[in-house]
C-alpha cells in the first residue's frame, strides 16, 4: 500500500481536500462550501470556525471516498486563500472577529491616506506590493482599531493573528504551532521581500504589534503535527504550505524562470517565475515570493484580476441569465461574437495594472438586438481581456515574451473561455490533466517536506498535459478589441 498525502485547499467559497498518492493520482476528494458574509457594501467576511469545520468535514469525506484509513496518511499540505486574516485568543483559541476576506474593500480610506502621506514607494520597495485594501496589513490594523480591547490584548501577547494557513495549522496542531509560510507572509505588507522577516518599520506604520504575528517558515518545513483529531493520524506532519497562487505555480511544475500559469477561480491570477532574484515591476504588478525550500528562494511577478469566476456567479445569482455556472459556455457559444457588448468585470474594483478600488463593473454597447448569449460571451471576453492586459505588463517587466501559458482552476474547464484567452494573449495555452493544481502544489510541497519526493525532478515527471489551445485571431482584430476594452475600462 502506497503512502498518501492529504492536501487541504481552503478557498474563498469553500474547502476542498484531496487524498493523493505520490504519483499525483487523486484517490479521494471532499468539498464543503462556506458562507459569504457581506455586512456592508464592499465588505466581505468569513466565519473562522466554519472554515475549520469545513476542513474536518471535507477531510473525512476525502478519506472515505478514497477508501483508506488515516494510517496511510504520511503528510498534510495546506494551501489557502491569501490575504484573508483572522485574529484569535491564544488561551481559548476563539476568534476575536470574523475573518476579513481578501476581497474586502473596507480599508480603502486607510490605504488612500498612506498613499497621500507618500508611503507607497517604501512599501513597494520593502514588500514588492502596492498599497491596496487587497493585502492583509491594513485588515489587521482595522481589527485592532475596531474590535474593543483587541489592541490592548495584542500588545500584551494574548492574541495570535495570521492568514488562513496560520489559523488551520493552529487548529491542526492543537494550538501548539503559530506559524506561517513565506508566501503567505509576503502578501501582508509587513514582511521584507528579501529579508523574509517581519519588518519593524512597516509594522509600526500600520500599528500592528509584531508579537501577534506568526513565525515565518520555508514552504517545505514541518509547520506542526496533527494533535487530537480523529480524522487524521496523531503526529502526522503538516510539511508543506503555500498561498493558493504560489501553490498553483508549483503544482504546474513552473520551476524555471520565464514559466507562467494563470489560475481561473473566483478571480484570475497570473504568476511568472522570475528565478532567484526579485524583479521589481515598473508596470504596477506585484513582486512576490514564489516559494522557499531547501534554503533557496524563487520569486515571481504576479498580476491578479479580482473577478473571474465570480462574474459568472453574478450572472447566475444576480441576473439569473443562467441557472448553473456550467451553462455559461453553451450560452456564450450560441452567438458568433459579443454583438458589440463590452463587460468590464470590476465588481470589486480594478486590480493590476490599474489598482483602482473605486472602479465598478460596466456593461456597454447594449441594443435591442442584445441577447443573453451576447452578454454571456462578453463576460467571458471581459475575463480574458483583464488577463491580456496583465500579461502585456508582465512581459514588459520580465523583458521577454511569453510563448505559452499553463492554466488551471475551475473555469479552465471552459473550452470557449480558454480559446478566447489564447486568441487575446496570442500564445499557446496548455491545460493540465489535473486542473486542481492549487491542491496539487500543496501536496507536492508536503511530499518534499516529508521526504516522499527527492526533488522537483520527480514532481515534474508526474505533471501531465490535457489539451493545448492555439491562437487564431487576426492581429488587427485583436488590436481593435483591446482598443475598445481600454476605452471601456477608462469609464469603469
Amino acid at each position: 500500500m502506497s503512502d498518501c498525502i492529504v492536501s487541504i485547499d481552503q478557498g474563498t467559497t469553500g474547502t476542498t481536500v484531496l487524498v493523493l498518492d505520490t504519483r499525483a493520482t487523486v484517490l479521494g476528494r471532499g468539498y464543503r462550501e462556506i458562507t459569504q458574509h457581506y455586512p456592508q457594501p464592499g465588505w466581505v467576511e468569513h466565519d473562522p470556525e466554519e472554515i475549520w469545520e469545513s476542513v474536518l468535514i471535507a477531510a473525512r469525506a476525502a478519506l472515505d471516498s478514497a477508501g483508506i484509513g488515516p494510517d496511510r496518511v504520511k503528510a498534510v499540505g495546506i494551501t489557502n486563500q491569501r490575504e484573508t486574516v483572522v485574529a484569535w485568543d491564544r488561551a481559548t483559541g476563539k476568534p476575536c472577529h470574523r475573518a476579513i476576506v481578501w476581497q474586502c474593500r473596507r480599508t480603502a480610506p486607510q490605504t488612500e491616506r498612506l498613499k497621500a502621506e507618500g508611503l507607497e514607494p517604501l512599501f513597494t520597495q520593502r514588500t514588492g506590493l502596492l498599497l491596496d485594501p487587497y493585502f492583509s496589513g491594513t485588515k489587521l490594523a482595522w481589527l485592532l482599531d475596531n474590535v474593543p480591547g483587541l489592541r490592548d490584548d495584542a500588545e500584551a501577547g494574548r492574541i495570535a493573528a495570521g492568514t488562513i494557513d496560520s489559523w488551520l495549522i493552529w487548529k491542526l496542531s492543537g494550538g501548539r504551532s503559530h506559524v506561517t509560510d513565506v508566501t503567505n507572509a509576503s502578501r501582508t505588507l509587513l514582511m521584507g521581500l528579501e529579508t523574509q522577516k517581519w519588518d519593524d518599520e512597516l509594522c509600526r506604520i500600520l500599528s500592528v504589534p509584531p508579537r501577534m504575528l506568526p513565525e515565518i517558515l520555508p514552504c517545505d518545513a514541518v509547520f506542526g503535527r496533527v494533535t487530537g483529531l480523529s480524522v487524521l493520524p496523531e503526529g502526522v506532519p503538516v510539511s508543506g504550505v503555500a498561498g493558493d497562487q504560489q501553490a498553483a505555480l508549483f503544482g504546474q511544475a513552473c520551476f524555471s524562470p520565464g514559466e507562467a500559469k494563470c489560475t481561473f477561480g473566483t478571480g484570475a491570477f497570473m504568476l511568472m517565475n522570475t528565478g532567484s532574484k526579485p524583479v521589481m515591476s515598473t508596470h504596477r504588478l506585484l513582486t512576490t515570493v514564489a516559494w522557499r525550500m531547501g534554503g533557496c528562494t524563487s520569486y515571481a511577478l504576479e498580476g491578479s484580476a479580482f473577478i473571474a469566476g465570480a462574474l459568472v456567479q453574478w450572472l447566475r445569482d444576480g441576473l439569473g441569465i443562467i441557472s448553473k455556472s456550467s451553462e455559461i459556455e453553451a450560452l456564450a457559444a450560441s452567438v458568433p461574437d459579443t454583438g458589440g457588448v463590452v463587460v468590464v468585470p470590476a465588481l470589486a474594483g480594478l486590480s493590476a495594472p490599474h489598482w483602482r478600488p473605486e472602479a465598478r463593473g460596466l456593461i456597454r454597447g447594449i441594443s435591442r438586438a442584445t441577447t443573453r448569449g451576447h452578454l454571456a460571451r462578453a463576460a467571458l471576453v471581459g475575463i480574458a481581456l483583464q488577463n491580456a492586459e496583465i500579461l502585456t505588463a508582465m512581459e514588459a517587466d520580465a523583458g521577454q515574451r511569453l510563448s505559452s501559458l499553463k492554466v488551471d482552476g475551475g473555469a479552465s474547464a471552459n473550452n470557449l473561455l480558454m480559446q478566447i484567452q489564447s486568441d487575446l494573449l496570442d500564445c499557446r495555452i496548455t491545460r493540465p490533466a489535473m486542473v486542481e493544481t492549487t491542491a496539487l502544489g500543496a501536496a507536492f510541497l508536503a511530499g518534499l517536506g516529508a521526504g516522499l519526493y527527492r526533488d522537483t525532478g520527480e514532481i515534474a515527471a508526474a505533471w501531465r498535459a490535457d489539451r493545448d489551445f492555439v491562437p487564431g485571431m487576426d492581429a488587427s482584430e485583436r488590436a481593435r478589441v483591446m482598443e475598445t476594452w481600454h476605452e471601456a475600462v477608462s469609464r469603469a
